[in-house]
């Protein structure tokens, strides 16, 4: 077991976590990532990825993290391959963070970017069509199913918002949903409705995604009905999970406050935790764009933040951190 110091401890690796230790690592805040359990978070199972900027041909989710890595690392960032199980808020700065390992980590500064994951119905073939017709991202993946048959699973607003956005790509969208009634605000549930393009399944579940991952991917999906039990199939060529995500936060239950999905709070329009010193970037935080690229700026945006923080802070020799007093206070002293 080892302990490991740095003026900047990230913990989380896809785009947020990356893109703060790029930044802090230009700020020579010598930043740590401790990667956990899905270095590159939820890219590296994305295959094409055609919005991420700066690309102008299809790049691949794993490349791309990769890439971002590599940036992190040469610029002078340490990865860590652990898992953080345990974390120390209470006393503020430096912030204190066990591994996996048993090694421990102290930062002056702390970003949590341990992302989201998309819920998965765990229904059979879902796994294995993955990305290969079966989506949890329409903003992600919709462009890809032009003029194709598409289906949206869920009753909620992701679901029915993944609906409309889709319909900018398909004239055959189905929204499939267990219940007779949508739990989509009404305002939504009005315009999806109403859309010529939109057919709704009520009391349909999927029993199972069908189709040959290696040879023209999803095909049809099979269906029970919830009243009667009867089955039929529905012909699709994409199909968008889209009952929500579940962001990484319970390591920070009762010590971060969080919203009702388990979000980590920020303060509007900034990184900044409740916590001072303690910020938050990407999908942890964020239930409204869950892009790879707000993700990343919002890793930038820690990273600065970060640093002014720091800068605002002193070190005794014991290692504590505490407010620099300013050249007005010390004068008057």
């Amino acid at each position: 077991m080892a302990t490991h110091r740095t003026k900047l401890l990230i913990i989380g690796s896809g785009p947020a976590g990356y893109s703060a230790a790029i930044y802090g690592a230009r700020a020579m805040m010598e930043p740590i990532v401790v990667q956990g359990l899905q270095p590159g978070g939820q890219l590296t199972i994305t295959t094409d990825v055609e919005n991420y900027p700066g690309f102008r041909d299809v790049v691949q989710g794993p490349w791309l993290m990769e890439e971002m890595k590599a940036q992190a690392e040469h610029v002078g960032t340490r990865m860590m391959w652990d898992t953080i199980v345990e974390v120390d808020l209470a006393n503020g700065s430096p912030f204190r963070a066990v591994g996996d390992s048993g090694d421990e980590y102290i930062g002056d500064a702390l970003v949590i970017a341990t992302g989201a994951q998309a819920k998965w119905l765990g229904a059979p073939g879902e796994q294995e069509l993955g990305g290969k017709g079966v989506s949890a991202c329409a903003t992600c993946d919709g462009f890809f199913y032009r003029g194709k048959r598409v289906a949206v699973i869920g009753g909620g607003n992701t679901a029915v918002e993944e609906a409309l956005y889709l319909t900018n790509h398909s004239d055959d969208v189905t929204l499939i949903h267990r219940r007779d009634s949508l739990r989509a605000e009404k305002i939504l549930q009005e315009r999806l409705l109403n859309h010529p393009n939109i057919s709704v399944l009520w009391n349909k579940e999927v029993e199972s995604f069908a189709g040959d991952p290696l040879a023209g991917g999803l095909t049809h999906l099979n269906l029970r009905d919830t009243v009667d039990g009867s089955a039929s199939e529905l012909k699709v060529d994409g199909a968008f999970v889209a009952i929500g995500h579940s962001p990484a936060t319970e390591l920070f239950k009762g010590k971060l406050p969080m919203d009702d999905g388990g979000y980590l709070l920020v303060e509007p329009g900034t990184p900044k935790t409740e916590v001072p010193g303690v910020f938050a970037a990407g999908d942890v935080t964020d239930h409204v764009y869950r892009q790879a690229v707000t993700a990343a700026g919002m890793g930038c945006m820690a990273a600065l933040d970060a640093e002014r923080f720091l800068a605002n802070l002193e070190i005794d020799t014991d290692g504590h951190a505490h407010a620099a007093e300013s050249a007005e206070q010390e004068a008057a002293e």
